[in-house]
């Protein structure tokens, strides 16, 4: 396939030469696991902040069991939980954000069909990485220096701008790397957004409320028990390693990032 396999979109073996390109699934996955990210760390980090800072320690320690007890639910189940439950309740969002701010182009739906979209894949992958990201910015947030807090609170300042100038600032590379690593979690899931997103190989280049998209894992799963032969497999088998590539690199950026804060803090 050449180079073409990055930058094409379609996938077609049964053409003379095959046609086949996941350049749709790279950018797909990339367009989920942003729609995620922009859901789930700032739900997380409220979490966060309610459970270490706010909340009572009984509440707190019932809520943090909780937590941990969604990160253990397998992605089959929240995939079935999705795919029966939330796909007529994310319609209606989706419809009202159409309808109020549909003159921004990422919530502008034409077809009418608000069913397999990328926005409601990239919810589905927030719950999932929410609990990833809450547990490790609570026990970041929970290791901030009792002096610190005290002396800000001495100083008269209020909760918000304690979280700003101390809480916040001392734990950014620990939150850093939990934002990473369910990030890690959004571009490997699978089966979650298989049942939820229909999968379409051209590319969906800003409408996260239109039906159709796509990731690299979900193509391997679509495709895998339908594969045509030994040269299928092999696409497969190469979009797989390509989608390591990328993980890998969202890894190495999450390294330099956290680096780059510590030395910052010394």
């Amino acid at each position: 396939q050449g180079l073409s396999f990055l930058t094409t979109t379609a996938w077609d073996i049964n053409t003379d030469p095959p046609t086949a390109g996941i350049w749709g699934m790279l950018y797909g996955s990339v367009v989920l696991a942003v729609v995620a990210l922009v859901i789930a760390v700032p739900a997380s980090l409220m979490m966060s902040i309610f459970m270490v800072f706010l909340a009572p320690r009984r509440l707190a320690s019932m809520l943090t069991n909780l937590i941990d007890l969604m990160a253990a639910i397998p992605s089959v189940i929240l995939g079935l939980w999705a795919f029966y439950v939330l796909n007529p309740t994310a319609e209606v969002w989706q419809q009202l954000l159409n309808q109020y701010l549909g003159w921004i182009p990422i919530f502008h739906n034409t077809s009418g069909n608000f069913l397999g979209t990328p926005f409601i894949a990239g919810f589905v992958l927030a719950i999932m990485m929410i609990p990833i990201v809450t547990s490790v910015t609570r026990e970041v947030l929970s290791r901030t220096p009792p002096d610190l807090v005290n002396a800000s609170e001495a100083l008269g300042c209020s909760m918000w701008t304690m979280l700003r100038y101390v809480a916040l600032p001392y734990g950014r590379g620990g939150i850093v790397g939990g934002i990473m690593l369910g990030l890690g979690r959004a571009l490997g899931e699978t089966i979650a957004v298989f049942f939820v997103l229909k999968i379409v190989f051209d590319t969906n280049w800003y409408n996260i409320i239109e039906s159709g998209g796509g990731s690299v894992a979900t193509l391997i799963v679509s495709r895998f028990g339908e594969i045509s032969g030994p040269y299928e497999l092999q696409l497969l088998l190469a979009a797989g390693f390509f989608l390591f590539i990328m993980t890998l690199i969202v890894n190495v950026f999450a390294n330099l990032i956290v680096d780059r804060t510590g030395r910052l803090q010394k």
